[in-house]
């Protein structure tokens, strides 16, 4: 691992609590019972299924997380999924190394917040982490800082960028198309986003975006579709957090196992049938003329069995020797 180029983005995994348990955060009140009471509000004494279902599709922004909350995980919230999908769901953010494709950091965050507010803590993890490693003798001078960050056009912003380069951190962040914008007043940000852009439009800040797509999404299929974590089992932040670096400690030994024997996944023995075949006619080769040498050893007369012979007589009076 060396840490200097560090690749940074987010998905979303769905909370282990139902849609249909969310109450109100005002008056407790299920869903059905509060849509009850606007339609008796509304002059319907007796509402129906139906009729609570057509009133709740003219509701507009109906399940507001300012309004609704999990009463089993109050940490999970209301968001649309990747697949056009509703759920109670978390955010996971990962920080992967360019060189090892290795995961240096993850956070489970809040999915109502926005990419630009989450960067932060992601990368201040990443730091602490790459800071323990330089720590430790045995690497000392192979694993260095932090000076390059790539991710998508989520995370571009002023306040993102203006940060990065405070922190002498060079950005190669995907820029959202916005039109053209007035810099009045603000030549810092200006700054910040220009240097961005001439980074990003170049041959290595395109190189350095098709990596993050590969490595960082590799990691996403390895820990949530492959490891079963798309949905979570476990409620709170904090528990969900070490599940997640469990998987991302299975994950990083993979990597390493991969690097040392070329074999770190459980399909990692495909297209390796004939490397093996190969192995064992080798050493059926080198065993051969043992084999041959036990098998034409003569047994010694003396322990011999003899055989034993039958005799009847036929009709005729003639013996007939069965040979038994």
């Amino acid at each position: 691992m060396k840490g200097t180029t560090v690749l940074v983005d987010g998905t979303t995994l769905e909370a282990n609590a139902a849609m249909r348990s969310i109450v109100r955060r005002d008056t407790g009140e299920k869903y059905e019972e509060y849509l009850t009471g606007l339609a008796q509000a509304s002059g319907v004494r007796t509402p129906t299924r139906a009729v609570l279902a057509r009133l709740d599709r003219r509701r507009a922004k109906k399940s507001s997380n300012e309004d609704w909350k999990s009463p089993s995980d109050p940490y999970a919230k209301i968001t649309k999924m990747k697949d056009g999908r509703t759920h109670l769901a978390h955010k996971a953010e990962h920080a992967v190394d360019l060189e090892s494709g290795a995961i240096v950091a993850v956070t489970v965050q809040d999915p109502c917040v926005g990419d630009t507010s989450t960067i932060m803590d992601t990368l201040a993890e990443a730091e602490g982490e790459l800071v323990k490693l330089q720590r430790k003798a045995t690497l000392a001078g192979l694993v260095a800082g932090m000076e390059e960050i790539v991710a998508d056009k989520g995370y571009h912003s002023d306040d993102v960028l203006m940060g990065l380069e405070e922190v002498g951190l060079r950005a190669y962040v995907s820029e959202p198309d916005r039109g053209r914008r007035r810099w009045r007043g603000s030549e810092l940000a200006q700054r910040a986003v220009y240097a961005n852009r001439r980074r990003t439009r170049g041959k290595r800040g395109q190189r350095l975006q098709r990596m993050r797509g590969e490595r960082v999404e590799r990691s996403f299929a390895h820990m949530y579709e492959t490891g079963g974590l798309r949905r979570t089992h476990l409620r709170g932040h904090s528990n969900i957090l070490k599940r997640l670096l469990i998987h991302a400690g299975a994950f990083n030994l993979g990597r390493l196992l991969r690097h040392l024997v070329g074999i770190g996944t459980p399909r990692g023995l495909q297209g390796r049938s004939g490397r093996i075949l190969r192995r064992l006619l080798s050493v059926y080769r080198a065993l051969r003329p043992m084999l041959l040498m036990h098998a034409s050893v003569q047994v010694h007369p003396a322990l011999r069995r003899p055989q034993s012979t039958s005799t009847f007589s036929t009709a005729s009076g003639r013996p007939l020797t069965t040979g038994c």
